[in-house]
């Protein structure tokens, strides 16, 4: 990412590759790995996994973590547990997104595209969200771009911003509180 490329959205990327896969009949033969330094709450993790990834490596949360610790904004635990810490909860959070939809596995859940559009035009639902509903259109690819190219004016505007939304999530999953907040 820099001043004249900006990165494709995560969700964007991972449901085109997944949908390629499919029209060329080699979905079976593949996984999807995501590496991106986007996702980093419950629900993005869970639009991914419905959108065919196979794993998602958070680095940016996981930088995130190690410089919180690093700069005691966590301090009691080690970069090791907090790391744990941040991927139980997302993982208990995932689990509680799939029951409340009936659903008893990540299998069962991956690639259902379970989701509704919402402000996306119907050519890019079609395209690359294939069997999506989508009752309200909404921006295209052209709009997406223009959105992504004004987001970054710089990279240290776009590093800063990310490092502040990771850390408000890490944060949050962080929380000792959470796990009886989630009841478990």
């Amino acid at each position: 990412v820099n001043k004249e490329m900006a990165a494709i959205p995560s969700l964007l990327a991972c449901a085109c590759l997944h949908h390629h896969l499919i029209r060329n009949g080699t979905r079976l033969k593949a996984s999807i790995i995501l590496e991106s330094g986007e996702p980093r709450e419950v629900h993005h993790f869970a639009l991914l996994l419905s959108y065919g990834a196979s794993g998602i490596n958070p680095y940016l949360a996981f930088e995130t973590i190690d410089d919180m610790c690093t700069n005691g904004m966590i301090s009691n635990i080690s970069f090791e547990d907090a790391t744990n810490n941040y991927i139980d909860s997302c993982t208990h959070g995932i689990a509680k997104v799939l029951s409340k939809m009936g659903i008893s596995t990540v299998q069962s859940y991956r690639g259902a595209q379970i989701f509704e559009a919402i402000g996306i035009s119907n050519e890019v639902v079609d395209e690359y969200f294939t069997g999506t509903p989508s009752r309200i259109g909404g921006i295209g690819l052209e709009e997406i771009a223009k959105e992504l190219a004004k987001d970054i004016k710089s990279e240290k505007d776009l590093s800063t911003l990310s490092k502040f939304l990771v850390k408000l999530t890490v944060e949050t999953a962080l929380n000792a509180e959470m796990e009886e907040h989630l009841g478990y």
